[in-house]
């Protein structure tokens, strides 16, 4: 009996520390930061495709999960839907599957057709790099040349929120996840062909254009994609801007 009591003492214990300590007091404090910065994705969106000045705007959502979080939020007159379902049972989506599967059938004209193409297209599925890798890749081939692809999460605040397990809830941040969806954007961030930049709020709004309203970066300044260099660099790896910049370098 008292081994076990002491197992149980041992355990709520320890939960203390973790509540005290003050690596996770920093965790956090970054998480609650993040969580009120404002705009919001669907903000930002909505302004991408209000400056492109078009009378019929197509749009494109790769995890969508709950769509009254974003995709209901979207003003456009063709708008259209990707996620398996595998977070929001509902899943009232246009195409449920996944956005290999999507984009493939896509290419097969199975879907839609093949010659279509998106003014914006927001990915903001399995927050992986090689994932969201693919997923750049495919939008490129199918994105307007005056178009916007735009991903969730570039900005993690700390390693802890850039970790690729998802549900290791004993993370110092919690539930709270990014992913590594930053190394995938940082790759494009180097290619000359492409301009990018990502806005500072709602966990980093990464923006990947063919037009040249952005920079790109010069010089790979962290090769092996470590945390610790791309949390000092933050402004020059991911471009980093806020609205009212975004604002005067995408005129409406």
């Amino acid at each position: 009996m008292r081994t076990a009591f002491r197992k149980i003492l041992n355990r709520y214990t320890t939960g203390a520390q973790y509540l005290t300590n003050q690596h996770h007091i920093d965790v956090a404090v970054k998480t609650n930061s993040e969580r009120e910065k404002r705009p919001l994705r669907y903000d930002v969106i909505n302004h991408l495709l209000q400056s492109l000045n078009k009378k019929e705007l197509t749009y494109l959502e790769i995890g969508v999960k709950n769509p009254e979080k974003n995709f209901n939020k979207i003003n456009a007159e063709n708008k259209y839907s990707v996620d398996p379902g595998v977070e929001y049972k509902d899943n009232p989506v246009d195409f449920k599957m996944t956005s290999d599967e999507f984009f493939r059938k896509l290419k097969a004209g199975q879907i839609l057709h093949k010659e279509i193409s998106f003014d914006v297209i927001f990915i903001d599925g399995l927050h992986l790099a090689s994932q969201a890798d693919k997923d750049i890749e495919n939008s490129l081939e199918i994105i307007n040349d005056e178009g916007f692809i735009i991903l969730h999460d570039c900005n993690p605040p700390t390693e802890w929120h850039a970790r690729e397990e998802h549900y290791y809830k004993l993370s110092p941040a919690k539930n709270f996840w990014n992913g590594t969806t930053w190394k995938a954007f940082y790759k494009y961030r180097l290619n000359k062909d492409l301009s990018s930049a990502c806005i500072n709020t709602d966990w980093g709004i990464g923006i990947i254009t063919k037009k040249k309203i952005f920079n790109y970066l010069h010089e790979n300044i962290n090769p092996f994609y470590e945390f610790k260099i791309f949390s000092e660099n933050k402004k020059i790896i991911l471009n980093l801007i806020d609205m009212d910049e975004l604002k005067n370098l995408v005129e409406t």
